[in-house]
């Protein structure tokens, strides 16, 4: 945490993965707990902890061949139903409205 009360938590670089970018989480009045929610969930969104686990131990250039063609099936197969949903060949999945959602935070300045 810097003097200014501002976090930047940056993740190690890597090849040719997307990760690696700086993640920056504000602390506002003194609540860690919150902040590190929001990292977490920043964290998860970039997928670190997937890579994370990914690299705990070697890969095989086999395996790893056999994963980014069973990623690349699974992104094909989303954005042709995704398209087959906004052309209506299949219906569109129902929305849940469990929970309401809170109010946005009032601007200070």
């Amino acid at each position: 945490m810097t003097a200014t009360g501002h976090s930047d938590i940056s993740t190690a670089q890597s090849g040719s993965s997307t990760i690696g970018k700086h993640l920056r989480v504000f602390v506002r009045d003194n609540n860690v707990d919150q902040a590190l929610r929001v990292l977490k969930k920043k964290m998860q969104r970039e997928g670190v902890f997937r890579e994370m686990k990914r690299r705990k131990a070697y890969e095989k250039p086999s395996e790893r061949k056999t994963r980014e063609k069973a990623e690349a099936v699974r992104r094909a197969r989303k954005a042709a139903r995704k398209q087959a949903q906004r052309e209506g060949l299949i219906p569109m999945p129902k929305r849940r409205d469990d929970a309401p959602r809170r109010a946005p935070l009032p601007k200070l300045f």
